[in-house]
């Protein structure tokens, strides 16, 4: 039996180097199997922890609103029986994506207490509209809707979010909060392959990453889309009684 390895540049030198290097800077163990030859084992991490401390500013707990800055947020929803539920606030700052706030709401609690919880926050940085998964139906938007917030659901499962908020990390384009508990989930996910050679992205068994999931959506919002903003006289609108405004 005849067997050859070699990596993508040796099989084909007239491949532009910088595709390959900028494929290592974005994922590198991907970009090991797509262009180096590498095999892939079934389970590995899904990122370094010294990523994850070179992404972390130390000691920035929670940074507060600013004028002119456009915030984006992404909420993991639970029942709130089994799943924390948790909400996280971005920006985006000269190419970076800046993790402002992370709320989590451990079970057991009431969802209503914490969409109301939520919905205070999301006035606070002037945003009327709020990302999250597919969760328990239409509970989630009715809720937010009572308070005047948009709920939309993600065009992206969670670990389609893991996956493209990866090269923000590894590109250090990605600015984290000092919270152990979500540096914590974000080093425990794991990345399994199955045969087929695709991924899928997720915690550990019995693990959590409800911390890791809202921020990395957060982020991804942040480095992709245009947030939304309301102004003072919106708020003063969605604080008024008996005043229903769609976002």
């Amino acid at each position: 039996m005849l067997v050859w390895r070699g990596t993508t540049l040796e099989m084909n030198p007239s491949l532009d180097p910088a595709i390959v290097a900028e494929a290592y800077e974005d994922d590198p163990e991907s970009a090991a199997a797509e262009y180096g030859a590498e095999f892939r084992e079934g389970v590995s991490d899904f990122v370094p922890r010294e990523v994850v401390r070179d992404c972390t500013v130390q000691g920035r707990g929670e940074l507060l609103p600013q004028p002119g800055a456009g915030y984006v947020a992404f909420v993991d929803p639970s029942g709130g029986s089994a799943d924390s539920m948790t909400l996280a606030i971005a920006h985006q700052e000269s190419g970076v994506a800046v993790l402002d706030a992370l709320r989590e709401w451990r079970p057991p609690f009431s969802p209503e207490a914490v969409v109301a919880d939520f919905a205070a926050l999301l006035r606070k940085y002037r945003i009327g509209r709020v990302v999250g998964d597919r969760y328990a139906g239409e509970w989630p938007r009715e809720r937010f809707a009572a308070h005047r917030i948009e709920y939309r659901v993600s065009e992206h499962t969670k670990g389609e979010i893991y996956r493209d908020v990866l090269p923000l990390l590894n590109g250090r384009r990605a600015e984290l909060l000092d919270v152990p508990r979500l540096a914590s989930q974000l080093c425990a996910l794991e990345r399994r392959t199955a045969r087929g050679g695709r991924d899928s992205i997720d915690h550990p068994p019995g693990g959590h990453d409800d911390v890791a999931n809202a921020a990395a959506g957060a982020l991804l919002l942040a480095g992709a889309r245009q947030p939304m903003q309301i102004s003072d006289a919106d708020i003063a609108a969605m604080r008024a009684p008996g005043r229903a405004r769609r976002w």
